[in-house]
């Protein structure tokens, strides 16, 4: 990585052509067309000779290179065509050298950078460099040409002179540099030097003090680390290299902080002090050059030169720099390098160092006299394979190295002859690999380096290699390079001499979270196991809160939340608890309650420190996105003084946020040191404001909730007051509870075309992340655009099924589109996500549909951009008309609402969230809309939660019923009931033709009665366990001699199971389905009549009623009563069951006995399955489904229940017609029937009246608004 020097103002001078123009020979080529296309006549805007240089073959092998006489700072160039010819040059390169060898490429955005040239021949076009560099020989290499005629070109260098001072470090002398004889305080410390070297370790600079504190720079395997520790903080970081590389540190330091040199600090250059700290570990000092290293505007360079510094342990000091030329050649994948050898020998030795990035590529192949030899990188491996087809059995195969594919420089050493073969890596004794396989070896005349194209009959596996080679070694002899480039030795295609093109595009590290980053030759892939993403680039798996959740209708549980995206934030995991009207999210801590503590003073308090589920960061971005956060506090004492006075000094105190203390308790506020009881004036002693404070030998308790978010969570508490004898404290601080997401639900909504909000440049130079939801009604729209001078980034509805996003880095534009099978434009909130990364851009739809686009491997990178950020609208054209929430850009949320209250044409907030989210709520529950989403209304439904989907369940005991007053004869003021209230009362006189009943149970005892609605009549209808565990609907309404009964199912369910139950009747024709089973259909008979004349009360478990009961429900079924649980109870728009649970007196329900509240309707069915000769519900080919003659007749009666029923009736008719004659003289005179009557019913008109009026739960309230129809 070259950092960029920053040129002064004035650093634009012509260097080649103008003021003193250089000489002809100061300028040389690969080649020249004719003499008159000499390289001297290649100066801009000048027509010497036949006006510019044009080389002999217009091929990629052709360079034009100036020296510049000395080393320059150069920050342009600029290019024209040969003039007044067809011969221009469209493409080129630019390579930099300070000796004139070891050339380097130019780097931009992280790529070797290939300039625009020109379009014609006179056009000057000129290139600013983004990272000016410093050398003497400049090289361009023209890449792409006119194809009308040949290469041609005329240039100008611009800049400025350089001069720095340069030591030579020698690998083993250290400079030492002491701070002055004086205490100085340091703000700001500046560190700027410029090295070069060719080794991959060493230590560039070390400073130390006598606390601890240090600072280390050095190389690392090719990169730079940095450990910097002032005892406060300690930062590491890494940093790639490529040749020469420019550092600048800054550190900034705490106005307090203070230095006393010289004895507390020093630094050293290239190297480790011998008594450094920490222990030098085997690191190895610095070799190579070091220039204009400079100490906060000290020389050190020049107080080297004049021995004002310790340079003592140097055997020799010099201030040059000694470059070692090492004639790299780089290979891109279709290029190779073909050498001579020795023919018909029997021995084969080679050498050469490689570096790459690819696991494979072809390193070396040899046709042999009878066979063939390759050395090839397979996985990171060198591996070495010789086949001798002449011979059976003559095959070599060995293997050593690992992870050789790092980018770094490797030394392989191969040698083959008779039954020997030997393979060496980086000169390591361990990892030589040897082999006495009997081989005869007879070597051929040519070695092909980095790629074989020919089709022989031996070929390599491999066939090319993407990286660099040097120091290469045929036959022990090493290879004049220089001679292969002049065409006098070997061959070669496509490669680039004496350069190394490699390029780092793992640093810095693109991937997020701690993702570890892998490349090839043209991109990296990010490793992000264990950081809980799960993207390219390691974010954005999770949610960003419970909110979020919750309105993916997800219920309360454990989640992993990522507030910040693709922010620095990694997800983390909380407690949601989706609640009916708010979304809780908790963040555990490590405090056991009622902790005790003791053994604590004013002078020595004993500190908790509590450490939470999540990090500090985390549980922030929580509570500042969140609208109301809390956390309990407790402290139990027994003689344990808690805060004191509001004027003296607290013996306990605790810190939050931004390690502040608090002297406040739960209960209190900031500011006052009080604890709850102080507050509500209500301590045990009145002289104090805390209970403990009292300090009684009783235990007592302070304890509250802490809500002033800023300040949580709480991370530690001191204890001041539990050392004295008899003193004890128990303390307790729980989870930190927050609920709303402010960030999720901001939003605007966009009124009019033109209408827009702006903010601040977006800075998403390497990485934009952007996502957010929208919904409209409009067909188009931009959502959101930024401009530079040509870059851009912008994202719109261009249909109402196409999203769109698009952006230019300079490369040219992007877009990409996501087509949706549905409107887009129906009124509901869809999620839009965009990513652009260095690796490739992203568009996602409401996380299902998606398309991707990877990142050019060459080009422009950074997205430049200059113009303020516009949400809403593209320049007044295409505006967006419609609501825009939970806009982020690179993890942070844009507070829309902030903005949109002072911008014409645009609204805070967004209204309409039941559209998207109304499906949430079920079983009939009513999505009701609120500022900041939705909540589902369950108050006429028989269930519960934040969805309606929570079963409302009670355990009945032997004895226990639940009494519904479906027709109350009391009318009271509307004002009295609570206005969720689940009364929708039927008029004073109802007859239904439509009944719709809906519950589940689960018992283990029978008979007994389950539902029962009775009359004013003799209407009723009752849904039983017979003796034998089945269910039997039973319908009395009129017109049959006896009540239409309906055996639902044969099977015992009295089995401790759940069952549900659904029964629906309109007019003649009855539905009914029992668990999982399809419904049957049944008919009343055409005697019957269909309508339930005067319905009166609804009874769950037993019949506690007046006036007319089948007389056969109360015998078999009534006494004790139902036993066990029922649940989901819901007689047409009335849920009974969860009105005697729930009702606070403002319902017409009463209940008898223990009425447990109970889940036990949740529980799923786990009833084996049924064989099909006992399954009622198995039907045989050919049956009629759903009716079954054998059980259900027209009239309502089975025929041999009927015969067998006559016999018994003989037998028993007179006892019957006793009972039921003693049943009608009790009804008559006591006005209950087996009960007991409540008091005051003797004043009474009837029962009924005693029991409601001395019955609390049977209040008559009767809102008249809210009355309920039965239809």
């Amino acid at each position: 990585m070259e950092h960029s020097i920053h040129p002064s103002k004035c650093c634009f001078t012509a260097l080649c052509c103008y003021f003193i123009p250089l000489p002809h020979n100061a300028f040389t080529s690969s080649s020249v067309f004719t003499s008159g296309y000499a390289p001297g006549y290649a100066k801009l805007n000048k027509r010497g000779g036949a006006g510019g240089w044009s080389p002999l073959d217009s091929d990629h092998y052709q360079w034009l290179q100036v020296d510049l006489g000395s080393r320059k700072q150069v920050t342009v160039i600029a290019t024209q065509g040969r003039y007044s010819s067809s011969d221009w040059t469209t493409r080129y390169r630019l390579l930099y050298s300070d000796t004139g060898r070891n050339w380097k490429p130019y780097h931009q955005d992280g790529n070797i950078w290939a300039f625009a040239g020109n379009s014609n021949t006179e056009s000057v076009v000129r290139h600013d460099l983004q990272n000016p560099i410093v050398a003497r020989y400049l090289r361009l290499i023209p890449l792409d040409w006119t194809e009308e005629g040949r290469i041609g070109l005329r240039f100008e260098i611009y800049g400025c002179p350089y001069w720095a001072d340069v030591i030579n470090f020698d690998g083993q002398g250290v400079i030492s540099y002491r701070f002055k004889m004086k205490k100085m305080k340091i703000l700001k410390d500046v560190i700027a030097l410029k090295f070069k070297t060719s080794e991959s370790e060493g230590v560039i600079l070390h400073g130390e003090g006598q606390q601890g504190d240090y600072i280390t720079l050095e190389l690392r395997r090719g990169r730079l680390l940095l450990q910097i520790n002032l005892v406060w903080v300690t930062i590491l970081g890494h940093m790639s290299l490529h040749f020469t590389t420019y550092i600048y540190i800054f550190f900034f330091f705490p106005f307090t902080e203070t230095f006393t040199p010289p004895q507390s600090f020093w630094l050293t250059f290239g190297g480790m002090p011998y008594s450094g700290k920490p222990v030098s570990g085997g690191r190895r000092n610095f070799k190579g050059c070091m220039e204009s290293i400079n100490y906060n505007g000290e020389n050190i360079t020049d107080l080297a030169r004049r021995k004002k510094l310790d340079s003592s342990n140097f055997r020799n000091l010099t201030f040059s720099c000694v470059d070692t030329h090492t004639f790299p050649v780089f290979f891109n994948g279709t290029s190779f390098l073909q050498l001579p050898g020795r023919r018909d020998h029997n021995m084969v030795s080679v050498g050469f160092q490689f570096r790459t990035w690819n696991p494979s590529g072809l390193l070396l192949f040899s046709s042999l006299a009878d066979g063939m030899l390759e050395l090839a990188l397979n996985d990171g491996k060198v591996t070495a394979h010789i086949n001798v087809t002449q011979q059976k059995n003559m095959r070599v195969d060995i293997a050593s190295g690992s992870g050789l594919n790092d980018g770094e420089w490797h030394d392989v050493r191969f040698l083959a002859k008779e039954n020997f073969a030997m393979l060496t890596i980086d000169g390591d004794e361990a990892s030589v690999v040897r082999t006495s396989s009997p081989v005869q070896i007879t070597t051929g005349s040519t070695y092909h380096f980095g790629g074989y194209f020919l089709r022989t009959r031996a070929s390599p596996v491999q066939r090319s290699f993407q990286g660099c080679m040097q120091l290469i070694q045929v036959d022990d002899q090493l290879a004049d390079l220089t001679t292969v480039e002049q065409g006098r030795m070997g061959a070669f295609e496509n490669i680039s001499l004496d350069m190394c093109a490699i390029i780092d595009r793992c640093m810095p590290n693109h991937c997020e979270h701690g993702g570890r980053c892998s490349q090839t030759w043209d991109g990296f892939t990010c490793s992000c196991d264990g950081t809980g993403k799960n993207k390219s680039k390691c974010h954005a798996g999770y949610e960003q809160s419970c909110e979020a959740y919750k309105h993916l209708g997800r219920s309360s549980d454990s989640y992993w939340i990522d507030p910040d995206g693709s922010g620095p934030l990694g997800p983390f995991k909380v407690i949601c608890n989706m609640t009916e009207d708010k979304v809780w999210t908790t963040v555990v801590n490590n405090l056991p309650a009622q902790t005790a503590v003791t053994g604590s003073s004013r002078e020595r308090r004993l500190v908790l420190q509590l450490n939470y589920s999540a990090s500090v960061e985390q549980v922030t971005a929580i509570t500042n996105s969140a609208e109301h956060c809390e956390q309990h506090v407790a402290y139990a004492c027994r003689m344990s003084r808690l805060l004191n006075t509001p004027d003296g000094t607290p013996y306990t105190w605790w810190v939050g946020r931004g390690n502040e203390k608090h002297f406040y308790w739960g209960g209190s506020v900031p500011g006052i040191q009080k604890c709850a009881c102080g507050i509500e004036r209500n301590c045990t002693d009145s002289k104090y404001y805390c209970n403990c404070d009292a300090d009684q030998k009783q235990w007592r308790d302070d304890s509250g909730i802490l809500v002033y978010k800023d300040h949580l969570p709480v991370s530690q508490v001191a204890v001041g007051d539990t050392n004295r004898p008899g003193s004890e404290a128990k303390l307790t601080v729980g989870p930190l509870r927050c609920y709303g997401d402010r960030s999720y639900w901001n939003a605007a909504s966009f009124n009019t075309p033109s209408s827009y909000l702006h903010f601040s440049t977006f800075q998403g130079e390497t990485s934009a992340d952007i996502s957010f939801y929208f919904k409209t009604s409009a067909p188009y729209g931009v959502f959101l655009e930024n401009l530079g001078n040509m870059d851009f980034i912008r994202l719109e509805l261009k249909s109402p099924t196409v999203v769109s996003f698009s952006f230019d880095v300079g490369n040219g534009p992007v877009e990409l589109n996501v087509h949706s099978p549905t409107l887009l434009n129906d009124d509901q909130w869809h999620r839009v996500s965009a990513e652009r990364s260095m690796k490739e851009a992203i568009l996602q739809l409401d996380q299902k549909y998606q398309e991707v686009r990877p990142a050019p491997t060459q080009g422009h990178t950074r997205l430049e951009l200059y113009s303020q950020l516009y949400v809403g609208a593209a320049g007044g054209q295409r505006g967006f008309l419609g609501c825009i929430r939970s806009l982020k850009m690179n993890g942070v949320t844009l507070d829309l609402e902030e903005r949109a209250k002072v911008t014409p044409g645009v609204k805070p907030g967004c209204s309409g969230h039941c559209t998207s989210f109304g499906m949430y709520c079920r079983n009939g529950g009513k999505c009701v809309e609120k500022y900041n989403g939705y909540s589902c209304d369950c108050s006429t439904t028989a269930y519960d939660g934040p969805f309606c989907s929570k079963d409302v369940g009670g355990y009945f005991e032997a004895g226990t019923l639940v009494k519904y007053n479906l027709v109350p004869e009391v009318v009271a003021a509307a004002s009295s009931l609570d206005e969720k209230s689940v009364i929708h009362n039927l008029p004073v006189e109802t007859n239904l033709t439509r009944e719709d009943l809906t519950f589940s149970f689960s018992t283990s005892t029978s008979p007994s009665l389950l539902v029962y609605v009775s009359s004013k009549t003799q209407d009723y209808m009752a849904v039983v366990l017979r003796q034998n565990g089945s269910l039997q609907l039973r319908y009395n309404l009129g017109g049959l001699r006896e009540p239409f009964s309906i055996d639902i199912d044969q099977r015992n369910l009295a089995n401790g199971q759940p069952h549900t139950v659904n029964i629906s009747r309109v007019e003649r024709d009855i539905e009914v389905q029992l668990d999982h089973y399809p419904p049957f259909s049944y008919t009343l008979p055409e005697a019957s009549d269909t309508q339930f004349t005067l319905v009166k009360s609804l009874f769950l478990g037993k019949v506690f009623e007046t006036g007319y009961i089948d007389p056969v429900l109360i015998e078999k079924y009534n006494t004790p009563g139902f036993v066990g649980c029922l649940s989901r109870v819901q007689f047409n728009s009335i849920a009974p069951l969860k009105a005697a649970l729930r009702s606070r007196g403002s319902a017409p329900v009463s209940h008898q006995g223990k009425l447990v509240e109970s889940n036990c309707g949740a529980s799923p069915l786990t009833i084996p399955p049924m064989s099909a000769a006992t399954d009622p519900w198995h039907l045989d080919a050919g049956a009629d489904f759903p009716f079954n003659e054998e059980r259900v007749i027209p009239d309502g009666v089975n025929r041999n229940s009927a015969i067998i029923g006559g016999i018994i009736a003989v037998v028993i008719f007179t006892i019957l017609c006793t009972l039921v004659f003693l049943i009608r003289y009790m009804f008559r005179h006591k006005g209950t029937y087996h009960t007991n009557e409540a008091k005051g019913g003797e004043s009474s008109e009837s029962a009924d009246a005693a029991i409601i009026g001395t019955e609390p739960n049977f209040t008559e309230t009767i809102d008249e608004s809210k009355k309920e129809w039965f239809i």
